[in-house]
């Protein structure tokens, strides 16, 4: 049985689907604790594509260059929003193609030279994809007056707009 894994798999579509509405939102080049917000966005989906199914066993992107997925190192590489949405097709693909590949019972073992179980990486990368998605949306929010829509439930995501167009400014609008 995978009711577990179907479960998780639900549950990691909204993450995908809310850091790719913040990239449609974001200004990429405001700064964030020193460093561009694209930047940040990178860091959230390199960590996504490294850390969900075995760091250990990993393979770089062709763009990558060293150092490029911690915001605090300076890079000459500048990735546009195109590549950066791209790749992020391309790690929810390869995640949800993972998830598929699993059973409930491996969710408890260790994958291949790695400390964590299964479990214990997806859902650390619930917590990274989560708390980045919310600190680019708190900067969209900062700058135009508007928070970035939200998807909690994949079942229930209508595709209406980028932004929540009850609140404006602040301010719930009827």
């Amino acid at each position: 049985m995978n009711e577990l894994c179907m479960i998780i798999k639900d549950v990691v579509v909204p993450n995908f689907l809310n850091i790719r509405t913040s990239l449609r939102t974001y200004d990429r080049d405001a700064l964030c604790c020193g460093a561009p917000c694209w930047r940040w966005a990178y860091h959230a989906i390199h960590s996504a594509d490294k850390w969900f199914i075995n760091p250990n066993v990993y393979e770089e992107p062709a763009f990558h260059v060293e150092g490029l997925d911690n915001p605090d190192n300076p890079s000459d590489v500048v990735l546009t929003d195109e590549q950066l949405l791209e790749y992020l097709d391309a790690v929810e693909k390869k995640t949800l193609g993972y998830l598929d590949t699993l059973t409930d019972d491996m969710l408890y073992e260790k994958p291949e030279n790695c400390r964590y179980t299964r479990m214990e990486l997806v859902l650390r990368q619930f917590r990274h994809i989560s708390f980045h998605t919310g600190m680019l949306n708190g900067q969209t929010a900062l700058a135009t007056g508007q928070f970035p829509m939200w998807v909690s439930e994949t079942s229930k995501y209508v595709d209406d707009g980028i932004f929540f167009g009850r609140y404006r400014k602040g301010k719930v609008q009827p």
